[in-house]
């Protein structure tokens, strides 16, 4: 009995690891394709620059091809059809807001990450980013409290609401704040259907079928599918704040465990990432 925790809890790290690498190499290219980005890069061309950078360092699969959103479609401005979250020819200007997005299958692992930026000053976009703080600390919060994940979102939108913001992640499939994530299967091929990778959305649908059964979701939503507790396992999580055509949002893996230890129950699989340094940096100011 000793022996099988010690290897499940060996298995548990370095499985955490390789999330964790994975999600690191995505806020990296992240960070180079902000810094590359010039006035009259198109979003198309943003998304490019992203594929290109992650294949260049091994990654040959997707839960998802990269995204790229620039000026009032950071707030995904009258957004009414799945088709318009693909990127565009919108070209970037300066102080002009901007989202890069992508899901990368990386040795096995899978991560789905966001991250905000602007080109040049743009001070209600920081401020959008300074109020997500209190979102990822209410959401660890509410998750190891074991609240239901609608209560939860139904309490994210209301802190949004309280800070002036519209909901902006409402304007996604089934209006998810996140969803499950989890290991893929490696192969030499792998192909991708409407701009997602199969193997994930295989994984995705049997994780559907089987939380039916049992009565959850890997949808996190405001609907009734998701009045459940946080299932166990890793979540990408995204809320996403929009004033007035300006949008932010980070986008990170929680994870979740059966542990009864608060601490150990619910935690961010890292602490390390952009947005976090940002937040760190503002408070020592």
């Amino acid at each position: 009995m000793a022996g099988d925790t010690k290897h499940r809890t060996a298995q548990l790290t370095a499985d955490l690891d390789g999330f964790r690498e994975v999600q690191r190499l995505s806020y990296a290219c992240a960070e180079a394709v902000a810094a590359q980005l010039r006035p009259g890069v198109s979003e198309r061309e943003a998304a490019r620059m992203q594929r290109e950078w992650l294949r260049e360092r091994g990654v040959r699969d997707w839960f998802h091809l990269p995204f790229a959103w620039f000026g009032d479609r950071t707030a995904f401005a009258n957004f009414r059809f799945p088709l318009q979250f693909f990127p565009t020819n919108r070209k970037l200007e300066p102080g002009m807001p901007f989202i890069l997005d992508m899901a990368p299958v990386y040795r096995g692992y899978s991560a789905d990450i966001g991250y905000s930026g602007s080109l040049g000053l743009n001070p209600v976009q920081d401020r959008l980013m300074a109020d997500l703080r209190a979102h990822r600390v209410l959401i660890l919060e509410q998750v190891r409290e074991r609240r239901s994940l609608r209560e939860i979102y139904e309490n994210v939108e209301r802190l949004m609401t309280r800070q002036g913001y519209a909901n902006r992640h409402r304007a996604y499939p089934f209006g998810v704040i996140a969803h499950k994530i989890d290991r893929v299967r490696e192969r030499r091929w792998s192909p991708t259907a409407f701009g997602f990778g199969t193997q994930s959305l295989k994984g995705l649908a049997g994780d559907a079928l089987h939380g039916h059964r049992e009565g959850w979701s890997p949808l996190w939503s405001p609907y009734r599918f998701s009045d459940h507790p946080p299932q166990p396992g890793l979540w990408a999580v995204e809320p996403h704040l929009g004033f007035r055509g300006t949008g932010a949002k980070f986008e990170e893996i929680l994870v979740v465990t059966d542990s009864r230890d608060p601490e150990e129950s619910a935690f961010w699989l890292d602490e390390d990432l952009p947005h976090v340094r940002r937040w760190a940096e503002e408070m020592a100011a």
